[in-house]
């Protein structure tokens, strides 16, 4: 089998399958599961897999809701394709992992049935917990992406992008202290553990004013007191503190905290805080690879544009941490009309709607022609390693 003729199997092979990817990512869809709980998902999709034949292994890497799936046809490159499926609280799939799952798992399944003609690697990596859990940077330590030589996603948007404006974040929780009193009869005997955490969030307001266009910081309070007639002897907010760069980012980090503690301080309170998990990474942007999913898009009708001309698309993922680790491809596919934001209700009604279909058949051929080219063009993937490798 050559190229062309792989080429040709792999659309049939998705298209084939259209009635069963959106299935699944109309049932996702309509079932969200936060960080670490996408139970229904890992079943779906681990069943799908098991289905069409591979061996599947469940609850990979010490992740219950994580899975591994690989098909080898010999010693040519080994190429990881990532689906995620966790979703967001109250607005639930509005950043369409029913998408990126579904995506996946057709572009997989259809890569499996020539890796064997073409001599490829095929590994397709259930990642739990991209939304704030990390799940991804469990499973580079676990040893999910060693030995993989490209790795690679396709997540929606309202824009067809060769990347993503990904910016290096990390979570933070912490909890003032101070001392309860009766609010009316004795006021001066408390600490307000609520004032101190106002004072906090001023601090960083005021501190916003003098970082980087590239940084943000954002939080919310998680705990605010009891009762409007006791001085609050205990409050707690959550934070992501984000960054151009893991190196910037902690650079930003103490002067983040000193706003904390300056807030305690103020108030006569004190203050614990906790960086939650690891930060996630910036993405780095390897052009070969990028220009390659470009070119495979356009077979699908998708003018793919450059990812610097929409530096608003910004955010961060834990697939900058794979990134880091292997050449990756991170671009976005257009689901809905261009302004509608990720994140959103309105972007969320988009992802099971027309157009999100069409990114799941579109996405899941464009992902498993750039497999193909990997494994039959040895330039492609000599230009890969050495983008990545500067």
């Amino acid at each position: 089998m050559n190229r062309a003729e792989a080429l040709d199997a792999l659309t049939t092979d998705v298209e084939s399958r259209t009635g069963q990817l959106l299935d699944i990512s109309h049932e996702l869809h309509a079932n969200p599961e936060l960080c670490y709980e996408e139970y229904v998902a890992h079943e779906m999709l681990t069943n799908a897999l098991a289905d069409a034949g591979l061996d599947v292994e469940r609850g990979a890497f010490g992740l219950d809701t994580a899975f591994r799936a690989v098909v080898s046809g010999g010693d040519g490159p080994t190429v990881a394709i990532c689906c995620e499926y966790d979703a967001l609280p109250q607005i639930g799939h509005a950043c369409g992992h029913n998408i990126i799952a579904a995506a996946g798992l057709g572009a997989g399944l259809a890569a499996a049935q020539v890796a064997e003609q073409l001599g490829g690697t095929v590994v397709i990596l259930g990642t739990p917990a991209e939304e704030g859990g990390g799940g991804k940077i469990l499973m580079i330590e676990r040893g999910a992406f060693d030995g993989v030589d490209a790795a690679m996603m396709v997540h929606p948007a309202d824009a067809d992008l060769d990347s993503f404006h990904a910016i290096a974040v990390h979570e933070l929780h912490c909890e003032f202290h101070g001392e309860a009193a009766h609010a009316a009869a004795a006021p001066h005997r408390g600490r307000n553990a609520l004032d101190a955490a106002v004072s906090a969030y001023v601090n960083v307001a005021m501190l916003r004013q003098h970082i980087e266009s590239n940084e943000r910081i954002h939080g919310i309070f998680t705990h605010g007191g009891d009762k409007p007639n006791v001085v609050p002897h205990r409050s707690s907010m959550a934070w992501y503190v984000r960054s151009g760069t893991a190196e910037s980012l902690r650079e930003l980090e103490p002067r983040f905290v000193d706003c904390l503690v300056a807030g305690a301080t103020a108030t006569g309170c004190t203050v614990d805080h906790e960086w939650v998990s690891a930060p996630y990474e910036d993405l780095v942007v390897v052009p070969s690879l990028a220009e390659r999913y470009a070119a495979n898009a356009a077979t699908r009708g998708r003018h793919v544009e450059s990812w610097t001309g929409r530096m608003d698309l910004m955010g961060s993922t834990d697939m900058g941490n794979v990134s880091h680790v292997v050449p990756s491809i991170h671009p976005m596919i257009a689901v809905a009309p261009p302004g509608v934001a990720i994140h959103t209700q309105a972007f969320a009604e988009h992802t099971a709607a027309p157009a999100g279909d069409r990114a799941v058949i579109d996405g899941a051929v464009i992902l498993a022609r750039t497999v193909v080219d990997l494994w039959c063009d040895a330039e492609l993937m000599s230009a890969v390693r050495g983008d990545f490798g500067e």
